[in-house]
């Protein structure tokens, strides 16, 4: 089992497989969109696997894959099916914004994925136009109602962003009475990529209050060990809630997970800077134990929380890169 310094057991791996994304969410990136990695720089299939079966031998047991949009990238299911296939992976799941996945729901049952993660910032058409600057509302719907009807978890990410998506809040919490669906509302981050600066005031205690406000029977349930939510139910309700405090960071002390990237760097934080480039050294040669030591003594190198992470980055530009090129 890979432990860092402070004896954290990491299990979990958020791999990447693309920074492409078929929307322009405001809160990720310019309208414009952003440069994209080269072709040549991102890792092919191959070397995705040959690095999750390194991980999978150090102990890591669950994968998650994130981008850009998963399913933009070329043959994606293809990818999942053979990292399924990993010994000793228990957990495989994925995070996507479904418009392209309905397709493919069939298949990520028949692979074992039990659960995915949906972004969804509203459940109004207009405002989903105005928050991802495209209209495609429907087709996410549409993912939904076939993961539920293949007995899929789904998980809703919503980042609440003042002025934009306050007012669905509530509609979101009711489709928990219902549905056996998760919701899980975001504070809002810094990796939009530009510099606009995030509003902070719609933040953990002010999202739960707004909802107690609603729902005043609301009740605090057991968070999973390495949570990064705090989890909530409303008595009679089918699913749960939960909210996430991802800019004030008050999740990190019994952090699980590392990052890899889509042009291959593994990154132990969110909010770190820089890391290690596996692929450059599988590309030059390095053995699957070369890989390993890698890995061991980067992840050594975890710093304790976000704060730290962010105080020993050096460029602080990298806190205004978009969430699609460090992996969701």
């Amino acid at each position: 089992m890979l432990t860092d310094q402070f004896g954290r057991p990491i299990n979990y791996l958020r791999l990447a497989v693309v920074d492409r994304c078929n929307l322009r969410c405001t809160y990720c990136m310019p309208e414009s969109g952003l440069t994209w990695i080269k072709q040549n720089e991102l890792m092919t299939d191959e070397e995705m696997i040959r690095i999750c079966s390194v991980f999978t031998e150090l102990g890591i047991d669950k994968i998650r894959i994130t981008g850009g949009e998963p399913f933009v990238r070329k043959n994606c299911i293809s990818l999942i099916e053979k990292i399924s296939h990993l010994e000793g992976l228990t957990d495989l799941s994925i995070t996507t914004n479904g418009l392209l996945t309905h397709q493919y729901v069939p298949q990520l049952k028949e692979f074992g994925i039990k659960s995915v993660n949906l972004s969804l910032d509203t459940l109004d058409e207009e405002r989903f136009f105005n928050i991802t600057r495209r209209k495609s509302f429907d087709k996410v719907m549409n993912t939904l109602d076939a993961l539920l009807q293949h007995d899929i978890k789904v998980k809703i990410n919503t980042v609440v962003m003042d002025g934009r998506n306050i007012e669905d809040i509530i509609p979101l919490v009711q489709l928990t009475k219902e549905l056996p669906v998760d919701v899980r509302f975001i504070e809002e981050m810094p990796f939009n990529g530009n510099l606009t600066e995030v509003s902070l005031k719609w933040n953990y205690p002010m999202i739960y209050q707004h909802i107690k406000e609603h729902f005043p029977e609301i009740e605090k349930i057991a968070d999973p060990k390495s949570s990064t939510s705090y989890n909530y139910k409303i008595p009679g309700f089918e699913g749960d809630i939960g909210i996430i405090a991802a800019y004030t960071r008050s999740f990190c002390g019994d952090c699980n997970r590392i990052r890899i990237t889509p042009s291959g760097m593994l990154r132990n934080c969110l909010y770190e800077g820089g890391g290690i480039n596996v692929k450059d050294k599988l590309r030059s040669g390095a053995t699957d134990e070369e890989l390993k030591n890698i890995i061991i003594n980067s992840i050594q190198k975890k710093p304790k929380d976000g704060w730290e992470a962010e105080k020993l980055n050096t460029a602080a530009s990298s806190l205004h890169q978009s969430m699609a090129t460090i992996g969701g």
